[in-house]
């Protein structure tokens, strides 16, 4: 179908031709005709697949019909910079229509502050914040959101993974009772089910397959000791003159490490929570238009971080989650383009990349190292386990028997520590802890939020 089909207001849909959008994707598809007919909506669909149109267009065109000058939309992000997105992709998509948008978010000065909250005072269509800052700007002002007729959460389980879930209810007590609330996610455990049932009404649900990456992209893995990590990363770089590459680590401490090693060859920069708010939008803006080529960081670029042209994708570790990688790889191969996706896979993470294959229901190729590598490790694939023999990710020492030389003389273990036999004395075994009583079972809370299914009341008491 073509966006025609929504029969969205003129200047909406002029905007839509000018930016090149023809055909909606399918959660915009089922999703935009659900929040045209005012009903709530928990829509489950993962990065890369438009979801942020498939909100903000409805929205829009109502905006737009019916001509609200007053604050009439609230959407809450998890971070700063999905929430800077979502008011930049507002910002174009309403470009012909005059409607404007705010973003609300922590960091930044006094001055920052109060220019946020006179925005709140003053009254934009489209308030896009988040929570905690939200929170304090509700308690420390004059804020009126009687006019609100839309409350939008997006990414609501990376929300609640960050612990908002009593900031989005106390923001919800601020709010009308008669609005239209739509709750998107990436993924819909029960906890989202049953938290989203204390303030929508009756939602319509959609769901789309989580686990699918994009067509456009091409995976693969190394299967590698975490000491030959840092020489293949340099090894792939080195390869081809990439516009735009994503290098994901498991903690910023390891961010920072490899932004050492690497820029003094690369152009590139390092994206982690320890950054000033100024420097992660200086960082973000200069990779967007291309004036940075890599960028390291930890999954919080993984999600909410809109760059069409990413090349590739490095997975400098396996990550823990199997959505996490479906996330990560969402940032290449974008708007119909090609991308590549590469991680790399040590002993003790084998068991985390054969359930990735087993979410996104395929086989990836494993690559050889590249000549002049050692060899790696031995891929187990299904066989392997949670927890294996090696502990870590590290090349294990060679036990066969050697003759002594003097450069061998100081390293591993020495000759007298080898011949000493081992005792087969039992060890002393601990005393068993005292067993914690089980809690008491929670009462549903969802029953206790409702007298019937579908009557919204406030949860929280001011």
């Amino acid at each position: 179908m073509s966006f025609t089909a929504f029969n969205f207001e003129p200047s909406l849909q002029e905007g839509l031709d000018a930016m090149g959008f023809d055909r909606p994707t399918p959660i915009q598809e089922m999703a935009i005709p659900v929040i045209l007919e005012g009903r709530d909506l928990i829509a489950c669909a993962q990065t890369g697949t438009g979801k942020t149109a498939a909100f903000v267009l409805p929205i829009l065109n109502k905006i737009s019909k019916s001509g609200s000058g007053t604050l009439n939309t609230l959407i809450l992000a998890p971070t700063r910079e999905l929430a800077i997105q979502i008011d930049q992709q507002i910002q174009g998509f309403s470009y012909f229509l005059g409607i404007s948008s705010v973003p609300i978010y922590g960091g930044g000065d006094g001055i920052v502050w109060e220019q946020q909250k006179k925005a709140l005072e003053t009254g934009a269509e489209i308030v896009v914040a988040t929570p905690g800052r939200l929170i304090a700007l509700l308690a420390g002002g004059k804020i009126d959101l009687s006019s609100l007729e839309h409350l939008i959460l997006d990414e609501a389980d990376r929300m609640m993974d960050m612990g908002f879930s009593d900031d989005i209810l106390k923001i919800v007590n601020y709010l009308p009772q008669n609005r239209q609330t739509i709750l998107f996610s990436a993924t819909m455990p029960p906890k989202i089910r049953q938290f989203s049932m204390k303030f929508l009404n009756r939602p319509e649900e959609i769901s789309l397959a989580i686990g699918k990456t994009a067509e456009g992209v091409t995976q693969s893995m190394y299967s590698v000791y975490d000491t030959q990590k840092e020489d293949l990363v340099r090894y792939i770089l080195s390869k081809k003159a990439y516009e735009a590459v994503i290098i994901f680590a498991s903690t910023k401490d390891k961010v920072k490490a490899l932004y050492k090693v690497l820029r003094k060859q690369f152009d590139i920069e390092a994206f982690h929570s320890d950054l000033e708010q100024v420097e992660r939008e200086k960082i973000m803006s200069n990779f967007k238009n291309k004036a940075v080529k890599i960028l390291i960081g930890t999954d919080i670029i993984s999600r909410g971080i809109d760059v069409v042209g990413i090349e590739l994708i490095i997975n400098f570790d396996t990550p823990s989650d199997p959505e996490d990688y479906v996330h990560r790889v969402g940032r290449t191969a974008r708007a119909d383009k090609e991308g590549e996706a590469i991680t790399f896979v040590n002993p003790k993470d084998q068991y985390k990349f054969v359930r990735i294959e087993k979410l996104i229901g395929m086989n990836i190729t494993q690559n050889s190292l590249p000549e002049g590598f050692e060899s790696g490790p031995e891929y187990a694939g299904e066989k392997s386990k949670p927890s294996g023999a090696l502990s870590s990710g590290s090349k294990p020492k060679n036990k066969k028997k050697k003759k002594p030389n003097n450069k061998q003389a100081g390293e591993g273990r020495s000759p007298a520590h080898d011949s000493k036999p081992r005792s087969n004395a039992p060890k002393p075994q601990a005393a068993p802890r005292p067993e914690t009583p089980k809690s008491a079972p929670v009462a549903n809370e969802t029953t206790e939020t409702f007298s019937k299914f579908g009557q919204r009341k406030n949860v929280i008491e001011s």
